[in-house]
């Protein structure tokens, strides 16, 4: 199987696992109020919390857990109002509701490991176990300031996305994601060059507004 096959049949693994992910984390909150609330912020912040994971050792499934726990998690203690602007920002808040729910997996296959060894020698039992070591809390924070920005990024592409014409995103797509010459974009989407330079105006000012809301969540 070649890489191009196994990236389509990862992703298409990811999208499934997404879909389950998100379904049982809102049946799970099916006695409360604001679903919706809920279900923005899985879609915001679901990538970011999934990519930390999975950088930190996680395997993909472990790595979905971790994102269906830390946002049950959060919900949970938002309802109390544990998180206090004052203390800190949302984003630091967040990484270390992440960071908790990383090393709970960590531990739960480190309890599953020893259960699956027991019939092993002790020391190919230890052996086995000081494989899985719970990420440093300097690697995660770097981590996690890495990834951050990228998934705001793509949060906001997400949110544009159902604000504009489907014309106009793809141009903005092509010519300033993708950043392809204007020319290149004109002849490929069959479009004047007044529709480009327009496309780059319009969406980029809701891609600006979107991402400034977003960063509030820093604040």
């Amino acid at each position: 199987m070649d890489e191009t096959q196994q990236d389509k049949e990862r992703d298409e693994m990811q999208k499934k696992n997404f879909a389950k992910t998100r379904k049982s984390l809102i049946a799970r909150l099916d006695n409360w109020e604001d679903q919706k609330t809920w279900d923005d912020f899985y879609h915001t912040y679901w990538r970011l919390i999934y990519s930390v994971a999975l950088k930190s050792g996680l395997r993909s499934e472990e790595a979905f857990d971790c994102v269906q726990e830390t946002i049950l998690s959060i919900a949970k203690q938002s309802k109390k109002k544990l998180y206090d602007p004052a203390q800190g920002s949302f984003k630091t808040w967040l990484m270390n509701m992440t960071r908790w729910r990383i090393n709970d997996q960590f531990r739960k296959r480190k309890k599953d490991t020893v259960m699956s060894v027991g019939s092993f020698d002790e020391d190919r039992k230890t052996a086995i176990i000081e494989r899985v070591e719970d990420p440093k809390g300097d690697v995660l924070d770097r981590l996690w300031h890495a990834e951050w920005k990228k998934n705001l990024a793509d949060a906001a592409l997400a949110r544009v996305k159902t604000q504009v014409s489907p014309k106009q995103y793809q141009i903005f797509d092509y010519y300033v994601v993708k950043q392809w010459d204007a020319s290149k974009v004109q002849a490929h989407l069959q479009v004047s060059m007044a529709q480009v330079y327009l496309a780059k105006h319009r969406v980029g000012s809701v891609l600006k507004k979107e991402l400034a809301k977003l960063d509030n969540d820093d604040d």
